[in-house]
């Protein structure tokens, strides 16, 4: 028996699909999810989820939300996500250096907050960009 993932965005369906194991970017750090996992509701953060199927890992880049384990089905709701299939690793990481670069020129708190959300999810592109690169 494997695990049922569904992954919602507010416009589509982003993920719907079965996995043997599931690592979600919590606001506490990376939480793993196999079968039989006990219920748990849990927010998320901007970063990579990765889904094992076949022995595969495939990575999806989400943008905040909450996620639901109840009997080997995992719902997420995401305030946005990203398909990693276009990603390229060296346009990323440039997009990563300007990134920080604009978080250390923003001035009001308002420029720092929305410069440390694009920091965020250009970091997730990275690793997202890793994770298909090897």
């Amino acid at each position: 028996m494997t695990l049922k993932i569904r992954v919602i965005a507010p416009d589509k369906t982003v993920w719907d699909a079965n996995a043997e194991e599931v690592i979600l970017p919590s606001s506490t750090g990376q939480l793993g999810i196999l079968k039989g996992h006990i219920p748990l509701l849990t927010a998320l953060d901007i970063g990579v989820m990765r889904v094992r199927i076949d022995k595969e890992w495939q990575p999806i880049i989400l943008l905040g939300g909450f996620a639901e384990v109840n009997n080997d089905m995992i719902t997420i709701l995401v305030n946005g996500a990203e398909k990693t299939s276009d990603i390229n690793l060296n346009t990323a990481q440039s997009n990563l250096e300007k990134a920080t670069v604009k978080l250390a020129e923003a001035t009001t708190n308002k420029d720092k907050i929305e410069a440390t959300q694009n920091l965020r999810k250009a970091r997730a592109r990275v690793q997202a960009a890793t994770v298909l690169n090897t």
